[in-house]
């Protein structure tokens, strides 16, 4: 039900005058949504929520807009706050409006840096602007922001299995109702269908989430036109303020929205790398077996905006055409994930600097696949990554020396038994999630490689090796002129390597795709290798 708007439109109208303001205002422009106003000034843009309730929000009193401007405020100094400033009441009235004056309020105003659009992670697409360094600060500030993010309590719904299926549930039957839905009857009810099975026989797995603490104050919105590179830096602006229920999510459910975004937009790559990178960050792995499942869902609740938008009165043809264009991708897409290929597990086999990593980074973007490596790993058992950050931290390091010996030799026997258990835990479900692994380690013993062919064996699964190759001279050169990183691999570990290492055996030969990376690398046939190997 609408409230009456009349005096909210006189007051616009007089907040369109720049004597209103106490800045500089180079020009004055309305934005109107279903829900808010939003006036710009050229500095800075003031966004008045509109009296209205339209059942799954309620802004037609004075107090809930101001206290929703307040939760406005609140969640998005979280991951936006170079831009959300402040809340501005608004006395006199609604032909006089006086900003942060005194007397009676009679509105509230959400006071906002002014940004350009251009700055806009789907403007920046559109103009060929964003690229891997934008992807990897989203990553690694995404993954810190959702480690620190509020805990969802365990007595309360948020995040329960009855909870998650509910939402899915009710997505379904939005769309439902739609006339756009009946075009993809069929389609719908495959999705459905999945949707139902896979919570089911998987209602554990939602269970364990929660009570692993990976329920928690997300931002519930994050698609490429809600994320600014602003100043060189990462921001995420527009969380979900008026429903905690679309908040109080999962952490993937939260990554999911954007990974699945950047494939619509036809990015596989950036997909996968943003995935793969915040899941270096955060270890969560094993949130991978209830992924595809949050997929499906917010490509499903793209659909639905998609369809409600078709079916509105006195849109144009053209928008009319592009909602059911866009419906029809977005069920397209969901589908795709209920469908997926059947997984391969790769390891790549090499010495230290013989330049797996950088492989193994191009081709996960290539052929959309999962990485685990073994230098991360190592330093998330011993405690010495900073945080979500996959780069060394002095101080962590020095904790954890102190605690383990001085210093801890990440490389000793001991350690790399503890860190290919590692590697098998996570391969195991990164496949059990139905995606392709490749495990970046070096697999210099044939007991290591062995282990993880008998993995893909007993799971009848396709199993590569990727053995990736240099001159030990060349080995040498690159290790000691390579900048510090993840690894601590140093000249003294290459040359035990060098000494201790066990060659492929006849029985792998027929597993085993050669790389020499001191040749030049045709991504596109490494790619197809794989996928013969794969079939």
């Amino acid at each position: 039900m609408q409230a009456d708007s009349k005096p909210s439109s006189e007051l616009i109208r007089s907040l369109m005058q720049a004597e209103v303001y106490d800045h500089p205002v180079k020009a004055i422009k309305l934005i109107e949504t279903h829900i808010s106003w939003v006036i710009l000034t050229g500095t800075y843009a003031y966004k008045i929520k509109k009296p209205c309730n339209l059942g799954f929000l309620d802004f037609s009193s004075l107090s809930q807009r101001r206290y929703f401007c307040h939760e406005e405020l609140r969640l998005n100094k979280r991951l936006a706050a170079p831009i959300y400033l402040d809340i501005i009441t608004i006395t006199g009235s609604p032909a006089h409006p006086v900003l942060q004056g005194t007397g009676e309020v009679i509105e509230y105003a959400l006071k906002m840096v002014q940004f350009p659009q251009s700055a806009q992670l789907d403007i920046m697409l559109e103009d060929g602007k964003l690229g891997n360094t934008h992807i990897d600060a989203f990553a690694h500030r995404l993954a810190v922001f959702h480690q620190n993010a509020a805990i969802a309590a365990p007595d309360i719904c948020y995040g329960s299995p009855e909870h998650v299926k509910q939402s899915v549930t009710q997505t379904f039957e939005n769309i439902r109702s739609s006339q756009e839905a009946q075009q993809h009857g069929a389609k719908l009810t495959e999705l459905e269908n999945w949707s139902s099975s896979f919570f089911s026989t998987r209602k554990h797995l939602f269970e364990q989430r929660k009570r692993d603490g990976f329920i928690r104050e997300c931002h519930g919105d994050l698609h490429l036109r809600n994320l600014l590179w602003l100043h060189d830096k990462p921001l995420a602006f527009d969380c979900l303020e008026f429903d905690p229920n679309l908040r109080w999510i999962d952490t993937l459910s939260d990554i999911a929205f954007l990974v699945m975004d950047l494939q619509d937009k036809k990015k596989p790559q950036l997909a996968y790398r943003l995935l793969n990178a915040y899941l270096a960050y955060c270890g969560d792995y094993s949130g991978l077996q209830v992924f595809r499942f949050y997929l499906v869902y917010r490509a499903i609740i793209r659909a639905m905006v998609e369809a409600i938008r078709a079916g509105q009165a006195g849109i144009s043809t053209a928008e009319k055409y592009k909602a059911e264009k866009d419906c029809h991708t977005y069920m397209t897409l969901a589908k795709s994930y209920i469908c997926p290929q059947k997984p391969v597990l790769v390891i790549a086999h090499g010495f230290s600097a013989s330049g797996k990593s950088t492989l193994s980074q191009l081709l996960l973007e290539r052929i959309g696949a999962i990485r685990v490596r073994s230098d991360v790993e190592r330093k998330r058992i011993f405690g010495l990554l900073d945080n979500t950050s996959t780069t060394n931290s002095r101080s962590n390091t020095d904790r954890a020396n102190a605690h383990y010996g001085t210093p801890p030799h990440i490389y000793s026997p001991e350690a790399s038994t503890k860190a290919y258990a590692k590697l098998s835990i996570l391969a195991e479900d990164i496949l059990e999630a139905g995606f392709p692994v490749i495990l970046d380690a070096a697999f210099l013993k044939h007991k290591e490689r062995l282990s993880f062919q008998e993995l893909a064996q007993n799971r009848q699964l396709p199993f590569i090796i990727l053995s990736v190759n240099a001159s030990p001279d060349t080995l040498r050169r690159r290790i000691r002129a390579r900048p510090k990183g993840i690894s601590d691999a140093d000249i003294s570990v290459l040359e035990h390597q060098l000494k201790t290492s066990e060659p492929l055996h006849e029985d792998e030969l027929p597993y085993v795709i050669t790389v020499d990376t001191e040749q030049n690398l045709n991504l596109d046939e490494l790619a197809m290798a794989i996928l013969q190997k794969s079939c």
